[in-house]
Parts: C-alpha cells; structure tokens; sequence
C-alpha cells in the first residue's frame, strides 16, 4: 500500500507508547514531527539509530520537535529497549493489528513482517515535509533530519 508523499496530510493512527499510554498523530499536531519507522527494537542497527535520536533529545525538545518511534514490537519490548537506551520519546507499538499502521504509510515490508527504515518529517499540521528512508541494514542520518527541520 503506498504511503503519503511530500506534502500530503499523514495517516491518523492510535497506538499504545512503551508506557501502555495512547498516542494519536494528531497529538502531534502544532509543531513539527519525526515520525521514526524502525524494523525490530533489538536489533543492532535499529538500537544504534535509537540512541543517536535519544542523544539528541534536548535538542529536539528545544525546537519543539516531537520525536516518535514506531515498530511492531510489543510494547514490553519497546519498553525494556527504551530504559536501557535511555530513550525519553515514545515508542509506539504497531504489534496489532500486526504493522496496520506502518502499513498506512507505505513503511511495511511484507516479506520480514516489519516497519521498514522509514522517517516522515511532518510540520504542526500534519503534513508531510520530507521522507528519509535506507535499507534495513544501514542506519539513517540523524542529519537529513535536522536539515529537513531547518528547512520548514
């Protein structure tokens, strides 16, 4: 199913976070976001991506800048991996119905059974700005982030 381009409004979703707590995207609304598609939480390349956006965190917060992870790991996972990474942004569970959400936006790769190495970079209205993608096996740069963000 193809996602949401640049510039199209992104799919509204309810997912539960690491805390069992919902989030909606339309939580998210006011500010710009990063919408953090990653394949499986305990895995090398997806912890490694995990802890350079945590080790960024305070610059994040200090643009207003929402950051959210989303995979289809269960929310116990997401949890475990969170606390260990120190990660502080919500890490929202698409484990049921298994990749629905990542489905929406085109980020599922339906031969692993997982969110693919997406990132939507969306402004306070939801729309998408930019889409930053690699493999499963290469991290994305944290950078391409930042110069989406600055670009808004």
């Amino acid at each position: 199913m193809p996602g949401p381009g640049v510039g199209e409004i992104a799919p509204d979703f309810e997912l539960v976070n690491q805390h069992g707590e919902s989030v909606r995207r339309a939580d998210l609304a006011g500010g710009p976001a990063l919408l953090v598609f990653f394949p499986l939480v305990l895995t090398p390349v997806c912890e490694q991506e995990l802890g350079d956006l945590a080790e960024r965190q305070a610059t994040w917060d200090a643009q207003g800048t929402r950051v959210v992870g989303l995979s289809v790991d269960h929310r116990y996972s997401l949890r475990e991996a969170a606390d260990r990474l120190g990660v502080e942004f919500d890490l929202l569970s698409d484990f049921w119905p298994h990749g629905e959400v990542a489905r929406a936006y085109g980020a599922f790769d339906e031969t692993r059974g997982h969110a693919t190495r997406t990132t939507f970079v969306l402004d306070g209205g939801g729309r998408v700005r930019s889409i930053v993608a690699s493999d499963r096996l290469t991290p994305r740069d944290v950078g391409e982030y930042e110069r989406a963000l600055a670009s808004m």
